[in-house]
């Protein structure tokens, strides 16, 4: 029997997490502790359509038309960071994942959102000066989030991958499949 999800199926899956990333940045959280670098990581690894990289952008749209919008230019690097999250998983998680491999990148992605999101802070000259004093003070004040943002992308990461794996594992030994 095969496992193969219809297009059909893969598209529900998708929204369903779209929806599930959403609600949870709606919920009371930790700053940064949020599942939307992960679902970019996640989509980029496991999604087949083409444009893999729109799932956790609707997610992250969808909450900050519930939240709130900020500034346009921080917008811009928010986003961008977690269009990358995707690519970096499709181009390094799509035909090879281990334990170490998937931690990796997620550490990773976590630095890469760190670096993108408080440099576009910085260039909207909303909460800092535009100057290299004023980088410098955005990063330094940014430090205490970081720790946020891997913890919520490591418990992420783990939930969803492991989640699916799991569920991957189950449904092939009850077909009587073989895991490759």
């Amino acid at each position: 029997m095969n496992i193969k999800p219809t297009i059909s199926s893969g598209l529900w899956f998708c929204f369903l997490l779209i929806i599930l990333a959403a609600m949870s940045r709606l919920v009371p959280h930790s700053p940064n502790f949020t599942p939307i670098g992960a679902l970019g990581l996640f989509a980029g690894a496991y999604i087949s359509m083409r444009r893999f990289w729109l799932v956790p952008l609707a997610a992250l749209l969808i909450s900050d038309i519930l939240i709130g919008f900020y500034h346009p230019v921080t917008m811009v690097s928010v986003y961008l960071a977690f269009i990358l999250c995707a690519v970096i998983g499709r181009k390094v998680l799509l035909e090879h994942r281990s334990i170490f491999r998937v931690g990796a990148i997620t550490l990773s992605a976590s630095v890469i959102f760190f670096v993108l999101s408080n440099f576009g802070d910085w260039l909207s000259g909303f909460n800092y000066p535009v100057t290299w004093e004023g980088l410098v003070t955005c990063y330094v004040m940014a430090i205490p989030f970081f720790g946020n943002t891997v913890m919520g992308d490591l418990f992420y990461v783990a939930l969803l991958f492991g989640t699916y794996e799991m569920v991957r594992t189950w449904i092939m030994q009850s077909q009587g499949m073989r895991l490759t």
